[in-house]
């Protein structure tokens, strides 16, 4: 089978599909290579996200990445959601196939650039290096 029962199910009954209105920090990325968009929406109370929801156009597995990255940092800590890794994400979802492992990659994205704008609207300090996309790390080497 090339999808898991999680993926399927993930992407035939997302968890935090959604936008919402008053959001704290809002993170969109994209992949031109495959068009998937991936936007998540982040509610933070003190350094806990209290609530989070998701936008995503794109294949199954974008979706089933999404709605899994939304399950894993809800109610965490904005630390512990900045820990999230793509491999997490795929793996809580029991696998995902070679080809389709970049939605987890635009999960991983999405939720770190939905922390940096809540920490950028809110004036809050943070290392860019910890933010920085896995190319732009390598770019620099």
């Amino acid at each position: 089978m090339l999808y898991s029962a999680k993926v399927m199910d993930h992407f035939m009954n997302p968890r935090n599909a959604g936008v919402m209105e008053d959001a704290d920090g809002i993170g969109e990325v994209g992949s031109a290579k495959c068009g998937d968009i991936m936007k998540i929406y982040l509610k933070i109370d003190g350094d806990i996200i209290s609530d989070v929801s998701f936008e995503t156009f794109g294949c199954g597995s974008a979706i089933a990445s999404s709605s899994m990255a939304t399950e894993m940092i809800k109610g965490q800590l904005l630390s512990r959601a900045m820990a999230l890794t793509n491999q997490a994400v795929a793996e809580a979802l029991d696998g995902l196939p070679a080809n389709k492992l970049h939605c987890s990659v635009l999960a991983e994205q999405a939720v770190k650039a939905a922390i940096q704008d809540y920490y950028d609207k809110n004036q809050i300090p943070y290392d860019p290096a910890d933010f920085a996309k896995p190319e732009e790390i390598q770019d620099g080497e």
